[in-house]
């Protein structure tokens, strides 16, 4: 089983089952596990509001689990999804929608805009 660290945490790289694209990456407390366990759909620890929260709760974009994965160390989760739109609050498909170009970050040319803002969840 997944080891927390001191905060009570370990981080949760949630990945897009079909394409294996990197979607997003976050904190889960030993809740959100067993929250996104029972009900199949992604949940994670906010640090910033320090409170449990449902990916998708305020802009409707879910990830549906398929498979957790628990790293060697067992600190870490590889959360396999299904997502039901875009992954980051900016609207694009993958958090990870910018590139390091010499001192400044380049959009990433195959991660376009769905077109929606998805709110501020964070």
């Amino acid at each position: 089983m997944p080891k927390y660290d001191a905060n009570g945490l370990l981080s949760a790289v949630v990945q897009d089952a079909q394409s294996g694209e990197v979607l997003m990456v976050a904190f889960m407390n030993e809740e959100a596990v067993a929250a996104t366990r029972s009900t199949g759909i992604a949940h994670f620890y906010s640090r910033s509001r320090g409170k449990l929260w449902m990916k998708g709760e305020t802009s409707g974009n879910t990830m549906q689990v398929e498979e957790l994965l628990v790293d060697c160390d067992q600190d870490a989760i590889v959360m396999k999804v299904t997502p039901k739109g875009p992954a980051c609050h900016t609207g694009v498909v993958s958090c990870f929608y910018r590139r390091m170009d010499g001192d400044r970050l380049a959009p990433v040319d195959s991660n376009q805009s769905s077109g929606q803002k998805s709110g501020t969840e964070k």
